[in-house]
C-alpha cells in the first residue's frame, strides 16, 4: 500500500456506516478531516443517522439496503438524486467507486462477503472489520487479495494486535497466536442459569460497546471462534497453533509467542478507534484524542482457559476450521440464524450453539474453491438452522 503523506488525504468508502464500527470510523475521520475523505457510504436502514452522515461528509455515492429507503432519502436530499443507490448492487457500487483507495468493510455478517470481494477485485485496499468474509471464504479472499495486489488491514482489536506483534520477528519463528476474549457477561454465571438469560442481559457487554449481533457472539464466545478462523487465513497460521484465553479486563488485546518463548503482547484501553485508526493510517500512527492506559491504575490482569461446557461455540468453530471446505461458511450461516432467533425470543441462549452444532451435523461439506459452493453452503445452512429452530428444542 502506498504511504499516505501528511499533506494528502486518503479517499475511503465505508460499508456499514451506521453501525458501531462505522460510527467509530467516522469519529476518527472527524479528528483528522484533512487526512481522510469519505467518498462512499453504505448503510442498512438507519436513515436518520445516515442522513446526518451524508450532510456532514458529502459523499459522492450512498447506498442503502431497501429501494424504498433510497426513494425516501432522495426526497429528503434532492441534490443527490441517482447518487443514492440500493440493494446488493448498490453496496457493490460503493465498494468499487472510482478514486477510492481503501474500503472499510464493516457490514455485519455474511452480507459483507460480496462487496468486500468486489472491492478487492477492483484493486481497493481493505480495512477489514467484517470477519465473516474470511470465515466464509478465507482461501478465496486471500488468493484474490494476492492476485490483485491488495492489502488487508485487520480492524478487529485482536487481529490488529497480532499483526503488530508479528512485526517483532520472523513469521517462521512464530510458535503460536493467543487471542484474548473478555468472556462476555456470562463467563462466571452458573451453567444452570444460562437457559434463563434474556437478550437484554446477553447484550450487556462488560467492556466494549458493540452492535447487537456481535454482542451475542461475544456472550456465546462464537465471536472468538470466528476470530480463530479469521486469524488462520489472515496470518497463515494453522488453527491448532491459535489459542484463546479469557481476559476479563480487555487490556491485553492479543499475544504472539515466538519459538524462544518470548511473548509479544499488545496493551491498550478497550476502544475500537485505536485499531481503526491504525488500519486507516498504516504505517503511520495517529495521535488520537483518547485516554491513555495508566498501568498504575490498571487492575490485575487475569487470564483463564475457556470453559468449553459454557462456551461450546468456540470448539464448534475450531472443528469447522479443521474440517475445512464450506463448513466454516455453514457454521456462520447457522449462527446468524440462531442469534436472530434468540434476539426474537424464539430460542433460549444455550440453544444458539446447539442449533449450530445440529446444522453442522446435517450440512453438506463442499470444497470452498468457488463462490458458488460457498454461497450454496451458506444458503443450505440457513435453511437447516431455520428448520431446527422451528422444530423446537434440539436437546
Amino acid at each position: 500500500m502506498a504511504e499516505m503523506g501528511k499533506d494528502t488525504g486518503k479517499t475511503i468508502s465505508l460499508l456499514g456506516s451506521t453501525g458501531s464500527i462505522g460510527c467509530n470510523v467516522l469519529e476518527v475521520v472527524r479528528q483528522y478531516p484533512g487526512r481522510f475523505r469519505v467518498a462512499g457510504l453504505a448503510a442498512g436502514r438507519n436513515l436518520a443517522l445516515l442522513k446526518e452522515q451524508i450532510e456532514e461528509f458529502s459523499p459522492e455515492l450512498v447506498s442503502v439496503a431497501d429501494p424504498a429507503d433510497a426513494e425516501e432519502l432522495r426526497r429528503t436530499l434532492p441534490g443527490y438524486g441517482e447518487r443514492i443507490v440500493s440493494g446488493p448492487a448498490g453496496i457493490e457500487r460503493v465498494a468499487t467507486l472510482a478514486g477510492v483507495e481503501q474500503v472499510v468493510s464493516a457490514v455485519v455478517g455474511a452480507a459483507g462477503l460480496l462487496p468486500t470481494l468486489a472491492a478487492i477485485r477492483a484493486g481497493k485496499h481493505i480495512a477489514l472489520a467484517n470477519k465473516e468474509t474470511l470465515v466464509m471464504a478465507g482461501e478465496l479472499i486471500m488468493a484474490e487479495a494476492t492476485r490483485c495486489r491488495v492489502t488487508l488491514h485487520p480492524v478487529d482489536s485482536e487481529h490488529s494486535a497480532i499483526a503488530q506483534g508479528l512485526d517483532a520477528g520472523r513469521r517462521q519463528d512464530v510458535s503460536r497466536l493467543v487471542l484474548t476474549a473478555s468472556g462476555g457477561p456470562f463467563f462466571m454465571q452458573p451453567l444452570k442459569d444460562l437457559a434463563g438469560v434474556s437478550p437484554d442481559e446477553a447484550l450487556a457487554h462488560p467492556n466494549w460497546s458493540m452492535g447487537r449481533k456481535i454482542s451475542i457472539d461475544s456472550a456465546t464466545l462464537m465471536n472468538k471462534g470466528l476470530e480463530v478462523i479469521e486469524a488462520h487465513h489472515l496470518f497463515g497460521i494453522p488453527v491448532d497453533r491459535i489459542e484463546v484465553l479469557i481476559h476479563p479486563q480487555s487490556i491485553v488485546h492479543s499475544l504472539v509467542e515466538y519459538c524462544d518463548g518470548a511473548m509479544i503482547a499488545h496493551l491498550g484501553i478497550p476502544d475500537m478507534k485505536i485499531p481503526i485508526a491504525y488500519a486507516l493510517s498504516f504505517p503511520e500512527r495517529l495521535e488520537l484524542k483518547l485516554p491513555r492506559l495508566d498501568l498504575t491504575r490498571t487492575p490485575n490482569l487475569e487470564f483463564l482457559a475457556p470453559d468449553h461446557l459454557r462456551f461450546p461455540a468456540l470448539q464448534l468453530a475450531c472443528r469447522a476450521c479443521r474440517q475445512g471446505g464450506t463448513l466454516p461458511a455453514a457454521l456462520n450461516g447457522a449462527n446468524e440464524v440462531a442469534v436472530e432467533a434468540f434476539l426474537a425470543g424464539a430460542l433460549k441462549f444455550p440453544a444458539i450453539a446447539e442449533t449450530v452444532a445440529e446444522t453442522l451435523r446435517r450440512a453438506t461439506r463442499r470444497e470452498a474453491d468457488s463462490l458458488e459452493n460457498i454461497l450454496a453452503a451458506d444458503a443450505e445452512a440457513r435453511a437447516l438452522a431455520k428448520s431446527i429452530v422451528e422444530s423446537g428444542p434440539v436437546s
